[in-house]
């Protein structure tokens, strides 16, 4: 949120949670009742002050999905959200598959020691792995989104890279064999997360089933800020939000 709020100042961001409890962890239904009641109010007091003021239309907020890939399960959750709030919002897609996303994971495998920085550096990572395994959540549609960043991935690492699916039983191990019956050795777990849709166990219980070291979820990297402000921008009709280093690499 701080990330996007830097990149367009005075933008405001607010935190909606599927599961909240509208006092730590506020609600995303709640979130869109305040801030059409806010925007009400801020009329309503232009008003009784003399100022002309036009009556706000279009949406109330925009509403973008923390979500690296589809996963209809959770979109549909948070449709119906909306929806329960009877507030006019816009929804976006999720966050991928898009550059930016292959260069987080990129970061993420380098921070953990299984891929180098940096393609043009002459040294050698003793870990770096020789086939990648982008795990997602979200069944079928996700793992096919998952594989349009994974060719991006692997235009960066020069390896192979093939999408599984943490919510399918025998996913991670079948896309293992695959990528070990082709030549590749020392694999690597690459989470396509952003990080609280799944588990933390499920994750350990994905990299032993493949018997290879895994990568930290995506978590608060730049680029997630980013899109989801080009997600905002984008449904508002601004001028594009162009997040540095969108070209793939």
């Amino acid at each position: 949120m701080s990330i996007a709020r830097s990149e367009l100042p005075g933008l405001d961001a607010r935190i909606g949670y599927l599961d909240g409890d509208d006092s730590e962890y506020v609600s995303l239904r709640t979130v869109l009742a305040q801030a059409a009641e806010e925007r009400t109010a801020r009329y309503e007091r232009a008003v009784a002050a003399g100022v002309e003021a036009t009556k706000p239309d279009g949406p109330v907020a925009v509403v973008v999905p923390l979500l690296a890939g589809p996963d209809s399960a959770l979109l549909r959750r948070i449709r119906q959200a909306v929806m329960d709030s009877r507030v006019a919002a816009d929804l976006t897609d999720a966050l991928g598959p898009h550059p930016l996303l292959a260069e987080a994971l990129h970061v993420r495998l380098s921070e953990s020691g299984l891929a180098r920085a940096d393609r043009a550096r002459l040294f050698t990572v003793a870990t770096a792995a020789d086939g990648i395994i982008l795990a997602s959540v979200g069944g079928d549609e996700a793992v096919q989104a998952a594989g349009i960043t994974g060719m991006l991935l692997a235009a960066r690492l020069a390896v192979p890279v093939m999408a599984a699916a943490l919510d399918q039983e025998g996913s991670i191990a079948a896309v293992a064999e695959q990528l070990r019956s082709s030549g590749s050795q020392q694999l690597a777990l690459a989470p396509y997360l952003i990080g609280p849709e799944l588990e933390p166990e499920l994750l350990d219980a994905a990299a032993k089933e493949a018997d290879c070291a895994a990568a930290e979820a995506l978590g608060a990297y730049p680029a997630i800020g980013k899109l989801a402000l080009s997600k905002y921008t984008t449904a508002l009709g601004i001028a594009p939000q162009q997040p540095q280093g969108a070209q793939a690499r």
